[in-house]
Parts: C-alpha cells; sequence; structure tokens
C-alpha cells in the first residue's frame, strides 16, 4: 500500500523535530546536520528508529539543508544515499505494526528569489531536482517540501518534484504571525497554486505552536481539497540554565493537534522541539478517531502571489489596458521593448480598482514568447493582483505560466481540438 492509498482512510502521522534533536545530541554551530548521516549514521537510525516505535508513519530523511549550493555533486550524492539507506535501516529495526514511509525532505535553499533577491527561479528548481533526482533513485517513497516561507520557491521545489520523479508531493508552508508567508502569501493563495500544480497534500509547519497556527490551519480546511498538514512546533522557545527549552509539553500538543485532526486535518507530526514523546502523546490522544473525509471545495479562483480571487459569488473586474489591439501607442512600446510604458498601465489598473490584469503582447515583429514571460515577471514585481494570461501561442503561455506566481487564469482557448490540446495540459 502506497502513502496516497494509506491515506485515504487513515490520519498519517510524521515525525517530529530532527535539528533541535540533533543539536541536544551534540551537532556544533554552523554544523551541516545532514553531515552527520555520514559521520554519525548510528544516531540518525536511532532517532528515525525512535520516531517510528512512537508510532510515525512517516520519517522524513535528514536532507532539509541537503543541496548543490551547500556541496558538491559527489557530496550531494553521497549525503542523500546515505540519509536514505540510514532510514531504511531505521525502519528495519523499528518495532511496531503500523504502515511505515520514508520522506525524502526538502528545505528551502536559503537564498531570496527574485525580485525581493537575486536568485534565479529556473536555478532553483534546478538545485531542487539534483537532490530529487537522487531521493527518488535511493528508494524514497513520497517528497515532503517543508518550512518554505516564500510562495514563489515552493513553485520551484514542485516543479522540480513533477519534472524529476512520479513520487508523492506533500507541501507544508512556514506562516508567520499575520498569517502570511514572509512573501505576502495567504493560505488561500497557497491552496490554489498548489493544487493547480497538482500538489498531493498542503499544509502547514514551524513558526509556532499548535494553537497559534490553528487559525491558518482552518483557513486551509476551508479551502483545500486536499489532504491538509498540520506540523506545528512545541510552543516557543526559551532559555533555561543554558539550554533550549521549549514551552509546550507534549500532552498539551498532542491535546491542541488533536483538536484540528477532529476538524479535518488528517497528516499530522511536529516540528521544532518536538520528539518521539510528542508524537507518542499525540498518536494515543487520537487513537479511534476516525479521519474526517477531505471534500472537493469546488473553488474557481485565480491567485498572485499574495491572494487568490474567487469566481461566483460576484463580478470581477478584469482590467484590459495591457493589450495593443487599437492601441498604437501600446504597439510601439512592445516593439521598442518599453517595459516601463506596460507597468505603469498595470499599476494604473490596480489603482483604479482592477482585481486581475489580462496581459496581452501579440503584436507582429517581436518575439512574444519572450516579452510575454518579461511582462509577467515585471508586472509581478510591482503589483500584487492575479494576471490573465492572453495569448493564441501555447508555446508563449507555456513560458510564462511557468515563470508565473501563482494560479493565473488563461486566456485565450476556443473550442478548436488544436487549441484545447494544446492549452488544455496547460492548465
Amino acid at each position: 500500500m502506497n502513502i496516497l492509498e494509506f491515506l485515504r482512510d487513515n490520519i498519517v502521522y510524521l515525525d517530529g523535530g530532527m535539528g533541535t534533536m540533533l543539536q541536544a545530541q551534540g551537532l556544533r554551530p554552523g554544523e551541516l546536520p545532514e553531515s552527520w548521516n555520514l559521520t554519525h549514521p548510528e544516531t540518525i537510525i536511532r532517532l528515525h528508529r525512535e520516531y517510528f516505535e512512537a508510532g510515525s508513519n512517516v520519517i522524513n530523511t535528514n536532507t532539509f539543508g541537503a543541496n548543490s549550493l551547500k556541496m558538491s555533486s559527489g557530496e550531494l550524492e553521497e549525503t542523500v544515499q546515505a540519509a536514505l539507506e540510514n532510514a531504511q535501516k531505521a525502519r528495519r529495526k523499528a518495532a511496531g505494526g503500523q504502515e511505515k514511509y520514508i520522506a525524502l525532505d526538502i528545505g528551502p535553499t536559503g537564498k531570496l528569489m527574485r525580485p525581493f533577491g537575486d536568485f534565479d527561479f529556473e536555478e532553483a528548481v534546478r538545485v531542487f531536482a539534483e537532490t530529487i533526482r537522487l531521493g527518488a533513485k535511493y528508494g524514497a517513497e513520497l517528497i515532503m517540501i517543508e518550512t518554505m516561507n516564500d510562495s514563489y520557491e515552493t513553485k520551484a521545489a514542485v516543479l522540480a518534484a513533477k519534472e524529476n520523479s512520479s513520487l508523492p508531493i506533500f507541501v507544508s508552508n512556514a506562516y508567520g504571525e499575520d498569517g502570511k508567508l514572509m512573501t505576502g502569501a495567504t493560505p488561500g493563495a497557497m491552496t490554489a497554486m498548489l493544487e493547480g500544480l497538482g500538489a498531493d497534500a498542503v499544509g502547514i509547519n514551524c513558526s509556532f505552536g499548535p494553537k497559534e497556527l490553528a487559525p491558518v490551519a482552518e483557513e486551509y480546511l476551508k479551502y483545500a481539497s486536499l489532504p491538509v498538514i498540520l506540523k506545528p512546533n512545541a510552543g516557543l522557545p526559551k532559555e533555561r540554565s543554558g539550554r533550549t527549552v521549549y514551552d509546550v509539553l507534549p500532552e498539551e500538543f498532542a491535546e491542541d493537534v488533536a483538536r484540528l485532526a477532529e476538524k479535518g486535518v488528517r497528516i499530522v507530526g511536529g516540528c521544532c522541539g518536538t520528539t518521539p514523546e510528542y508524537i507518542e502523546a499525540l498518536v494515543k490522544r487520537t487513537k479511534g478517531l476516525v479521519p474526517v473525509r477531505t471534500e472537493k471545495k469546488h473553488r474557481v479562483c485565480a491567485s498572485s502571489y499574495t491572494h487568490a480571487v474567487e469566481f461566483g459569488a460576484r463580478p470581477v473586474l478584469i482590467g484590459e489596458r495591457i493589450n495593443p489591439t487599437g492601441k498604437k501607442r501600446f504597439q510601439q512600446a512592445l516593439r521598442e521593448n518599453d517595459v516601463d510604458y506596460i507597468l505603469s498601465e498595470g499599476i494604473a489598473q490596480q489603482e483604479r480598482g482592477a482585481q486581475i490584469l489580462d496581459v496581452n503582447v501579440g503584436v507582429p515583429g517581436i518575439d512574444e514568447a519572450q516579452m510575454l514571460e518579461q511582462a509577467v515577471l515585471e508586472l509581478q514585481s510591482v503589483i500584487d493582483l492575479p494576471l490573465q494570461i492572453d495569448t493564441s501561442d501555447s508555446a508563449a503561455m507555456e513560458r510564462a505560466l511557468r515563470r508565473y506566481n501563482g494560479k493565473a487564469v488563461i486566456n485565450s482557448v476556443n473550442g478548436k481540438q488544436e487549441s484545447m490540446e494544446a492549452v488544455f495540459p496547460l492548465a
């Protein structure tokens, strides 16, 4: 039975913290936790085994920060291979008759993506892809993308997973006190984008304890048509007698997470500060709990990197000034690559109340695919409205959609077979 088959009728228990556990075992400041797969394999195996024996169905490999930005290609392969072998050894040694799975853990690169930083989207895809190919090669059974606080980096990781493996993809983001990602995305925006990308489960991890993350989890339950993940911290860290401790104990943690499982959260575990004792308490508290069925929300929406706009309840105002049809000045701007003119049109429409912007750059004599991609990227650097990608060129459409940060509206498509065959797979 694979993880998705098991998830259909069961609550899935994840593991808890790894980094904080390794710190307690002697991990030094500045030392890569992933290096312990090679230097301290017996410790990694023991920690994995303890989580399985506490009741975890899924343990994450010790690969959260394993990528080619920190390691050579040879070091990366050696690390990922060792991490999977350690997890597999732990599974073989662990007591307990529950289903047991091994997830390749993928964390953020630590770099800021453009336009907030200088890390290019396609470079991020490449970096994630290297690790993912190795995880699939050495026996991972699912991919856990977690602790992402940027929607664009999240998309890069998911695309890398889709394009370089056939494994199930679970995605978990880290939210701030305002209920948004660091770069502004709401749970509604993330569920829209991730469901469009084909993730298998979505949710929240890290940042805070279960009480503080409850409102975010409830938003996921409101919007998501996929199983929802919750992996809170053991509260907030505090220092006592020179040691870092967390302020939520296992029983309180289990009670708070169980309440959200009763509301419909289907995949539960812990993050920073949690230990096998937390998972054991959670398994005990939810024993016999009948999983709430995940229902399709039939939500029709578009999203940007900050928010989603839903269709159906009331009219949606779509600005269509970024379109060369009948506009000589706009046609001139496109031929002269005057991007500032395009941006000024976008900003003006946002200021006048447009909720979505149509983007059409199709004029003879230009590279439409290149210009459409550039227009989308530049517009998303100055406005936060969802975009409607408007072109009859399927290659241009695919290129713009790939780089778009969110879930765009697709325009144009018609009832001709060749049009539908070209455009529908992009949706």
